[in-house]
């Protein structure tokens, strides 16, 4: 019952299933999960056998009726909706390793017990109970483990320099503002399995000697906050949260803070000024926040994917973590896998995993057949990698060197019906609209980006434009006081690495390749690949396309408004861009 779930259906699924239970006088329990990942395939309904877990997708109430029939009264899977079961795989389950998402979708999200059947709690009874302060830090150290909010820093050297800081109180903060276009990874874990960034952060409290924790969640995120809510309540009254836990000497408890609604504010300095109650604007990071934090004190700041594996690595040792991933990037990384690919959803793969293997293998390819362009990563402050690089191992240092970064987690696929100009002019014009305007580079620079890019997707742009971009994104990269403001240029600069072609057309031939620019732009139909179907004609909304039933179509470029149906609906890639 994630929003995913529910945005497709889910809640109606349900009422089908006790409907159906009660009619039939069947004696069968019920329990609502969080998404497992599959979003392309919602609403899921589960039905837990003797056998094994057999997963159905895009129920609908009908669907639930013919299910009882066959499967609950019948005994015998209805094939025809099934899309995982014991006997196979579910390839876009079967290509992932899931230690943030171990539980999500699995567990009862409205039950502690259930958290606490799979092993939930027993990584903070462990620290607790066998484990020093520093033996935890450096079971997190041997562990590997790095921040999974972008910066891709190292977990135990955070915890270290604050629990060496002295400060009359410590704080533990969970940065859930994800503000990332696209980017849904921590929304899903805290609906899905709240318990466990909970168990995360009282691990580190113990650790550091914190008493008090945030958890700042973006304010979009209704139904995150109503599952943390209860889980933070269902966790004070079994003894992990409140005073002297586990009847140790550790007191520590979490508040809930709702996000300012700035992007901005998933920048760890301007959360804290947010949740201090002042503008949500960061400062230079001379003094880290585990050194002076919120209000002055020490203060860890990690993001909820980075939570979310603190309890595996304490619970289960940190060789077993470190033993997956790459040499300078353990462990696993979650990603929303979204765009033009087949298989949208929440994939979660070792680092070293290649691009090639989560967008095809995993996700599928690409949707209508049609070719791969670019893979967008790192966010809006992201770059956009090309198809000679889909073979390129994703980790936080190859990502870097490639010209983008892996951010908090959005994996965007675009095919070659994406103009990379407008792509980079799209994500500028966010940055634009979300920059704090405290630092007169951030302020100035991208705006000056924004004009330019703007001009040349309307076909005004001249050569020495290109040379414009480039001096401007460095300055930004060298002179910006946070790093969101240091790394907006991205987009930029590597759409102009790999796609300078595509930028020298606007300019040079006004013409976008891609007929995405629509003032560059003008379809025609090929007369020897049309076979006069009708398609493109029933899609025009202009009403611009004439032809008889199989014979070549005709574009009136007088009608036509450039919308992209005819070329997007068109099944022989008759449709072409002059």
């Amino acid at each position: 019952m994630g929003s995913c779930g529910l945005a497709a259906g889910a809640r109606e699924v349900m009422e089908q299933v006790k409907e159906e239970i009660t009619s039939r006088g069947l004696n069968i329990q019920v329990q609502p999960t969080g998404c497992i990942g599959m979003c392309h395939h919602e609403p899921l309904l589960d039905v837990v056998t003797d056998d094994g877990v057999y997963t159905y997708g895009h129920v609908t109430p009908e669907v639930v009726k013919a299910i009882f029939d066959e499967h609950i009264v019948g005994k015998k899977p209805l094939e025809k909706y099934l899309v995982n079961s014991p006997e196979h795989q579910n390839e876009f389950l079967a290509g992932q390793v899931r230690i943030a998402l171990r539980d999500c979708g699995i567990i009862n999200l409205w039950q502690i017990a259930d958290y606490e059947e799979h092993g939930g709690y027993q990584g903070l009874r462990k620290a607790i109970t066998t484990m020093t302060p520093e033996e935890v830090i450096n079971e997190i150290k041997e562990a590997g483990l790095r921040g999974r909010g972008g910066g891709g820093f190292p977990t135990w050297f955070k915890w270290q320099a604050a629990r060496q800081n002295e400060g009359a109180q410590k704080y533990v903060v969970c940065n859930a503002d994800e503000g990332d276009p696209g980017a849904f990874m921590d929304r899903s874990i805290l609906e899905g399995d709240p318990h466990t960034v909970i168990e995360g952060m009282i691990i580190c409290a113990y650790a550091i000697g914190a008493t008090a924790g945030f958890i700042y969640v973006r304010d979009e995120y209704d139904l995150a906050v109503k599952n943390l809510t209860n889980a933070i309540m269902e966790a004070r009254r079994h003894g992990y949260l409140g005073k002297n836990i586990l009847g140790s000497e550790l007191s520590f408890d979490i508040e809930i803070v709702r996000g300012g609604g700035a992007f901005v504010c998933g920048e760890e300095t301007a959360l804290i000024n947010s949740i201090q109650g002042n503008v949500g604007e960061p400062w230079d990071k001379y003094v880290f926040p585990t050194e002076k934090g919120l209000w002055g004190q020490p203060t860890v700041i990690n993001n909820v994917e980075t939570w979310a594996n603190v309890p595996v690595i304490i619970r289960e040792g940190a060789a077993k973590f470190a033993s997956i991933g790459t040499e300078g990037s353990k462990g696993t990384k979650v990603f929303s896998l979204v765009g033009k690919v087949v298989k949208a959803g929440l994939v979660e793969v070792p680092m070293g995993t290649t691009l090639r293997e989560i967008i095809f293998d995993i996700g599928g390819g690409i949707q209508n057949g049609r070719k791969f362009k670019a893979v967008q990563t790192g966010g809006p402050s992201g770059g956009c990698i090309p198809e000679s690089l889909l073979d390129l191992p994703v980790d936080f240092d190859t990502l870097t060197q490639a010209g983008s970064m892996m951010g908090s987690g959005g994996m965007i696929v675009m095919d070659d019906r994406t103009c990379m100009v407008e792509v980079a002019r799209y994500y500028v014009n966010f940055l634009a609209g979300e920059s704090c305007g405290k630092c007169v580079p951030c302020r100035e620079g991208i705006s000056l980006l924004l004009e330019t890019l703007t001009r040349i997707c309307e076909g005004k742009g001249k050569l020495e434009d290109l040379d414009l971009l480039e001096s401007m994104s460095s300055t930004i990269q060298k002179a910006a006081l946070c790093a969101l403001g240091r790394t907006a240029p991205n987009p930029v600069l590597s759409t102009l690495k790999y796609f300078r072609d595509e930028y020298l057309e606007h300019i040079n031939n006004h013409r976008c390749p891609a007929g995405i620019c629509k003032e560059l732009t003008e379809f025609y139909i090929d007369e020897e690949l049309c076979t006069g179907c009708g398609r493109c004609r029933r899609n025009c909304p202009a009403d611009a396309i004439t032809g008889e039933k199989k014979k070549a179509h005709t574009i009136d470029p007088e009608k036509c408004i450039k919308c992209g149906e005819c070329i997007d609906n068109c099944r022989f890639q008759a449709v072409k861009v002059k």
